[in-house]
């Protein structure tokens, strides 16, 4: 099982309730990205967003960036929103990262949780499932052939055309992201590509008919079993003292469930909400190294796992605390986690 950190690049706020400069945080992602490579962990995602809370639109910028100063990690984005998204671009931009990095580039395509895209970049909100399925047909299209010929609904369409650079060793590792719809499961298994489930919220367990679906949908459609890749994206924070950092991080976390939670019309985040994620049945690994290892091999053992991703960054945590969080995990959980497969 692969063992890796998502990140959104939350802002962190002041006491004021002022986010942080932009540039600030993009610099401490980098930092943060060498450490998680320095310290031996699989992968890195990081999501876009167009809102004053998250510091990164272009996760492409962000991995270029990091591809010059990490070795192994693999790097990724953990969502690019598709629905408004050009394939095309996309592919390019990710294919000269798999240069750039020796082959670590990952694309995980989504439909988006947020809709701040949509009118941004001049598309209906109205065709949102419309979109995704003709832009992840020819995004598969593209990463399967050169030239390419193709026709669709939103856009003009290409006769013979070649999309360059091509990936190295013409393939780019593509994912799918899921919240949990069974249509997004049937998609992804109808391409034979890779899922990651959003847990973030409720029992974890709820989502094992979805992970079912997914394995059927994937043999229906006659794909390798040997290749069958899944994996969750879950909040983490990790700390010394499992008391002490769920209450230093509780206060980062509840703001930003109610910044989002504003917008949705969500009732005020509550401390019984938090205490209960972080329980065994719970969705949040937010706690010390034993307590991590424990939650993270019952979902792997739950779900047949083969990817892990800790997203680590909601609220904004100060930089040195993150630092700590990203050390934690690659040099005491991630080690113990990999033994434990072993036997």
């Amino acid at each position: 099982m692969e063992l890796g950190i998502s990140m959104f690049g939350d802002n962190h706020y002041d006491s004021s309730g002022k986010p942080q400069p932009a540039g600030q945080r993009l610099k401490e992602i980098i930092e943060e990205v060498k450490l998680m490579d320095e310290t031996g962990l699989d992968f890195f995602g990081i999501g876009e967003h167009h809102r004053p809370d998250y510091a990164v639109p272009v996760p492409e910028i962000i991995l270029a960036a990091a591809s010059t100063v990490t070795k192994n990690i693999k790097l990724g984005s953990a969502v690019n929103v598709l629905s408004s998204s050009d394939p095309v671009r996309l592919y390019e931009s990710f294919a000269m990262i798999d240069h750039i990095s020796n082959s670590r580039a990952e694309l995980m395509a989504g439909r988006g949780s947020f809709i701040e895209s949509f009118p941004l970049y001049g598309y209906k909100l109205e065709d949102y499932d419309e979109l995704f399925e003709e832009k992840l047909e020819l995004l598969v299209k593209i990463n399967n052939e050169s030239p390419i010929t193709w026709k669709g609904k939103f856009r003009l369409p290409l006769k013979d055309q070649l999309i360059l650079p091509r990936a190295v060793n013409d393939h780019l590792d593509i994912w799918v992201a899921v919240g949990g719809t069974p249509e997004s499961v049937v998609r992804a298994g109808k391409y034979g590509l890779p899922v990651i489930f959003a847990i973030i919220g409720g029992d974890p367990v709820r989502f094992n008919p979805l992970f079912e679906y997914y394995r059927k949908a994937y043999e229906h459609y006659g794909f390798d079993k040997k290749k069958f890749r899944v994996g969750v994206h879950m909040h983490a924070f990790f700390g010394e003292d499992s008391k002490k950092i769920a209450e230093e991080y509780y206060p980062v976390y509840s703001s930003q469930m109610n910044r989002v939670g504003i917008t949705r019309g969500w009732p005020a985040y509550e401390k019984r909400q938090y205490e209960l994620g972080r329980g065994k049945n719970g969705h949040l690994i937010i706690g010390d190294a034993s307590e991590a290892i424990e939650k993270i091999l019952y979902l792997q053992e739950l779900f047949g796992l083969t990817r892990f991703s800790a997203h680590m960054d909601v609220g904004g945590p100060s930089h040195s605390l993150l630092m700590k969080s990203i050390e934690i995990f690659g040099n005491k959980i991630a080690p113990k986690v990999r033994d434990a497969l072993k036997g």
